[in-house]
Parts: C-alpha cells; sequence; structure tokens
C-alpha cells in the first residue's frame, strides 16, 4: 500500500510509462515509407495522423515474415521495444511459394507453427524452411516476453474485383486469423475492412490509388488503407485504441 506522500510520485511514473508507449511496425513495402517506389506511399506513414503515441515504423519493402526473421530485423526491433509498447506485424505478400528455386522468402505451406519443407536454394543446397506462423508466433513470444503488446494484422489487397467488390482475401488472412487466435493477441482483419473502403469508393476511384501495379498504393490509398486499419482497431478491444485521436475516431465506415 503506497502512503499518501507516495501517490503523486507513482502517478507521475504511472504517466511517464504511458506517455512514453511507442508503436512499431513490422511489416513489407505495402505499410513502409517510401511503399514500392516510383511514387508510391505505404500505409504506415499516413497512421501516424491517427493516433498520440510515437510510431517507428520498421517495415522494410520486399521483406517476408521468414526473410525479416532470418535477416535479423524482428531481433532489432525486439531490442528496441520496451514494456508497454505495441508491434504491428502484417505480412504475407512475399510470403507465397516460390516454386522449383528457393527465393529466401517463401515459407512452408499451412497454417500452423509446426510445419516444415525443405527447399532447393539457388546453389543447389537443400535447407528446410518453417511456416508463416512458425516465424510470427516466434517474433510475438519475443516482444511479449519484453512486456510489449503485439497486434497481428492481415495484409491489405490488391486491386483486384470479382463482380463488383474486392476479391475475397486468400491463406495468408486465415494465416493471421489463426495466429491471433493461438497466441490470444489482438488481431485486426485489414483486408476485410480495406476492401470495406474499397467496395463503398467503387473500382473505378480506388484504380486510381494504384500507379504502378495492383500491389502499391499512391499516398492518397495508403490514407485510405491507414484508415482502413483504424476502424478495425476501433472496433476491437487492443488498449492501443486509447491512443487514436479525434481525427481518427472519425475515419469512415463500420465495424465488420
Amino acid at each position: 500500500m503506497f502512503s499518501a506522500s507516495a501517490l503523486p510520485i507513482v502517478f507521475l511514473l504511472f504517466l511517464s510509462a504511458v506517455c512514453g508507449q511507442t508503436l512499431y511496425l513490422a511489416g513489407d513495402s505495402t505499410m513502409a515509407a517510401g511503399g514500392g517506389g516510383s511514387s508510391t506511399q505505404g500505409w504506415g506513414v499516413p497512421l501516424t495522423q491517427y493516433l498520440d503515441i510515437s510510431v517507428v515504423n520498421d517495415a522494410v519493402a520486399g521483406e517476408s515474415a521468414r526473410s525479416y526473421s532470418e535477416q535479423g530485423l524482428f531481433t532489432n526491433l525486439v531490442n528496441s521495444i520496451k514494456s508497454g509498447d505495441y508491434v504491428i506485424i502484417e505480412f504475407g505478400h512475399n510470403d507465397a511459394s516460390a516454386g522449383a528455386i528457393d527465393n529466401g522468402k517463401q515459407d512452408a505451406v499451412g497454417d500452423g507453427y509446426n510445419i516444415t519443407s525443405t527447399v532447393t536454394t539457388s546453389n543447389g543446397t537443400q535447407i528446410l524452411i518453417h511456416s508463416f506462423a512458425y516465424y510470427i508466433e516466434n517474433a510475438i513470444m519475443a516482444i511479449e516476453a519484453k512486456g510489449a503488446n503485439p497486434i497481428i494484422s492481415s495484409l491489405t489487397p490488391d486491386n483486384i474485383w470479382t463482380n463488383g467488390a474486392i476479391a475475397a482475401g486468400g491463406r495468408f488472412v486465415s494465416y493471421a486469423q489463426s495466429i491471433g487466435t493461438r497466441r490470444n493477441i489482438t488481431y485486426v482483419d485489414h483486408y476485410a475492412y480495406v476492401a470495406q473502403a474499397y467496395d463503398a469508393l467503387g473500382q473505378t476511384q480506388t484504380t486510381t490509388f494504384y500507379p504502378i501495379d495492383h500491389l502499391h498504393t499512391n499516398a492518397a490509398g495508403a490514407n485510405v488503407v491507414a484508415q482502413a486499419f483504424v476502424r478495425g482497431l476501433l472496433c476491437g478491444s487492443s488498449t492501443l485504441k486509447s491512443r487514436v485521436n479525434a481525427a481518427g475516431q472519425d475515419v469512415p465506415n463500420g465495424c465488420i
């Protein structure tokens, strides 16, 4: 039990810890500053205008859950975080099977932690690779060991439409959801919330967000994608939603 004289000090320490929180982002070009180049932008950049928490964007173009792990980028992130921080993890665009020769990015196919596959490298060496969940869940456990708060997010949609709506998400959407369930952490179905936003805007306007391909958005598109994440965050239970500012409270669309 704290004495009355100690309470102001305890409150100041608590306030300092809360105000000093940082949000880290781990992902690929769809999240990264500069996107995929050629005037594209990742959604992690405009996200900052909807939150009252410091944001460190550690997303790197071209990375997968596996390559981000094997190159030590998750290790670097974990070394930087402190108790009370948040980490949003979003991968999947670069994790698909590569074919006969390993590309250093593909994961073993399947929805589970203990799935492995043997692949052949460009020099003919055979190596063992692990599942999407293996790489992500190892990062989650390391983040939690530091007292920080991981959030798993499904990947963003491509600008691909079926019958007037964004096409359904693939296996990496369900993989992300399964990880959230297994690890009992916040899951944001970013794919579904972006699809909702795009469907509301329509295919013609949405296509203006994609200047070079069907994956990488321009700044305007990145803002829509960021807003969609904020909406998903507000519709969930993560304590990070308490750091959504007035602009974030006003993002369009509703809960799914």
